[in-house]
């Protein structure tokens, strides 16, 4: 990686692989087909892509330069520009908080856009540098999109594993810690959604744009690509379904386990209540207090106290109280 605004240039060899670049001033000038990848965070990036590519319309490049862009495809006649999101992979940061792929296509030339490092990015570039990667402007474009769907879909299935093990711990030993658990699971969904679902839009307009850079094989991988975002868009509808069931499955666990502490201390204060009655009434320290004088009063008491009590746990029992 260079100090510039330029993080690497491959020209394809339609055999897998490219001639790496560090510098535009290091391109020959017939250069194609060229894949450009540059930094949205250096200064000279704009100015860069803008001398390099002067084919680019303001709005195009506005969009291309938004922090906060949202997935989408336009075709103009100049270009396609096809802005994509991806799971977030770097340290420290959130898989859900998912990250822009930013492309400016034509027929030669593909320039992509970063603020964030993506791996799904890096993998199709670390491709072409192992003889490997894509042939063609069309193939970059599919590779590039087939990989960061196929990071989503695993990102799914992390979520589907998680909400697994809670719907089992929910049955074996429900917590309310549980609670947290289940809510950062729905979050990740509902924001995984948010970015997923306008994507197949996005897609959905680049199969039908009447350009001449993506082949039948290039049509037909968009396809699956699609046909992989509807499948992970019903999975997080699924997963969102699943995780209410599941913290309503946890909210009655934990109202039962409280219900039944309640039904055993009320069991116990109702066994107690008559001994406190008399506890209370054989201690008032008035004349005429009978037993007073008997030595073994209080064992009597006792006992009688101890026969109330069998008394009420056989009665207990015989109304099927616990």
């Amino acid at each position: 990686m260079t100090d510039g605004p330029l993080i690497f240039a491959k020209m394809l060899d339609g055999l897998g692989g490219s001639s790496n670049y560090s510098s535009l001033q290091d391109l020959p000038v017939d250069a194609q087909p060229l894949w450009l990848h540059f930094d949205a965070n250096h200064p000279e990036a704009l100015s860069a892509i803008q001398s390099f590519a002067p084919e680019i319309d303001e709005y195009s490049l506005s969009a291309i330069f938004d922090a906060e862009a949202r997935p989408r495809t336009l075709a103009l006649d100049s270009g396609v520009l096809i802005i994509l999101r991806g799971i977030n992979h770097n340290e420290g940061e959130e898989p859900e908080d998912m990250m822009a792929i930013r492309m400016w296509v034509t027929d030669n030339k593909l320039i992509s856009l970063r603020y964030r490092k993506s791996k799904a990015l890096m993998q199709v570039a670390e491709s072409l540098d192992s003889k490997r990667g894509p042939k063609t402007i069309g193939d970059t474009v599919t590779q590039i999109s087939a990989a960061v769907f196929s990071l989503i879909e695993n990102s799914i299935n992390n979520l589907d594993e998680q909400i697994d093990l809670l719907e089992s711990e929910v049955l074996d030993e429900p917590t309310r810690r549980l609670r947290i658990d289940i809510a950062e699971i729905r979050k990740s969904a509902i924001k995984l959604r948010r970015y997923i679902a306008p994507q197949k839009e996005a897609i959905s307009q680049l199969r039908y744009a009447e350009v001449s850079w993506l082949s039948t094989k290039n049509l037909r991988r968009m396809q699956e690509a699609q046909d992989t975002l509807l499948r992970a868009i019903e999975e997080l509808d699924s997963i969102r379904e699943r995780a209410q069931v599941v913290k309503d499955e946890l909210v009655n666990a934990l109202s039962d386990k409280l219900n039944r502490n309640l039904y055993v201390l009320s069991v116990i204060t109702a066994i107690f209540l008559p001994l406190g009655f008399l506890t209370g009434l054989f201690g008032i320290n008035i004349g005429g207090m009978p037993g007073v004088d008997n030595a073994e009063a209080f064992s009597i008491f006792v006992g009688y106290l101890a026969v109330l009590v069998a008394i009420q746990v056989v009665l207990f029992k015989w109304f099927k109280w616990f």
